[in-house]
């Protein structure tokens, strides 16, 4: 599984209705040998990582964070603008509408007192499914201090307005009515390839893994989704569907593969809820993603 994982490393983390994601408590084939932030055009889920623009350049000095403004392809800006991606999608994705970084035009940094430091980005943000791209204007908030979440703000009104509420109803149906609960495993698998049938389930865990990934994401790390291991539909009483899922993220800045165990809902209405994340324990084998072929 390690060499299929990575095939499908860089895929998105990347979906209407305008359901939301609220957290409590608290791929496709891919060179692993280029720049992180770039994904080779091999279908749809490979373009779900939004990145189909110029690679990023990297920095002599990543630890030094620039002020003022920021080289849209460098590190500081792209990483900001990718919280801005988890955030769409954790807000506003289904598994009919997922959010992908395009491309960012500009962006600026500036240190705020004590609050920590601001990212100021003019953005285009896709929306996968539909193949609707929008310029968009967003800020992001690192605090300092206490590890907190990032604090996102994005006008992005025309790409929200992406309608699915049919194809949601319909799903939601579908696997409402099943006689057997519905399970996948390994999406993508080794060769990148997911069965039609799979390709919702594989949209859900992008956008709980984005509530993750959005939660977990400073100046220092860009992450990305890999793979969901395994997802199981679970038996549930109320007027939302039930899932647990175990997923795999990619932390590309220090190439590990971070396994994480969430369970969340998901109806029409309500969006998709993340109601418990656990990061599951470190695999030392997994530290240094094997390349691709």
């Amino acid at each position: 599984m390690r060499l299929g994982l990575m095939v499908v490393l860089a895929v998105l983390t990347g979906a209407t209705g305008s359901p939301s994601v609220k957290i409590r408590p608290e791929a496709d084939a891919v060179d692993t040998t280029a720049h992180p932030n770039s994904v080779p055009d091999t279908g749809e889920e490979a373009e779900l990582d939004g990145q189909q623009e110029e690679p990023v350049e990297e920095e002599a000095e990543e630890d030094v964070m620039a002020t003022g403004e920021l080289n849209p392809n460098q590190y500081p800006a792209q990483r900001a603008a990718k919280v801005v991606q988890h955030f769409l999608n954790a807000r506003h994705g289904s598994p009919c509408r997922l959010f992908g970084l395009h491309s960012v035009s500009s962006g600026n940094a500036e240190d705020v007192a004590d609050s920590g430091r601001r990212y100021q980005l003019e953005i285009s943000v896709q929306e996968i499914i539909s193949n609707t791209t929008e310029k968009c204007s967003a800020e992001v908030l690192f605090p300092r201090g206490e590890q907190r979440s990032a604090a996102v703000q994005a006008s992005c009104e025309e790409i929200l307005k992406v309608n699915t509420t049919a194809q949601e109803e319909a799903l939601f149906q579908k696997y409402n009515m099943n006689n057997s609960l519905v399970s996948a495993q390994n999406l993508p698998d080794s060769y990148g390839h997911i069965e039609p049938d799979h390709k919702p389930l594989w949209h859900l865990g992008i956008v709980a893994s984005s509530a993750v990934m959005l939660k977990e994401s400073t100046e220092n790390t860009l992450y990305n989704m890999a793979q969901v291991a395994n997802i199981t539909q679970l038996a549930s009483e109320s007027q939302q569907l039930k899932f647990d899922c175990h997923i795999l993220l990619h932390e590309m800045v220090s190439q590990e593969i971070l396994h994480w165990k969430l369970l969340f809902t998901w109806s029409p209405p309500d969006g998709v809820n993340v109601l418990q994340m656990e990061q599951l324990p470190h695999c030392h084998h997994d530290d240094k993603p094997p390349k691709a072929n």
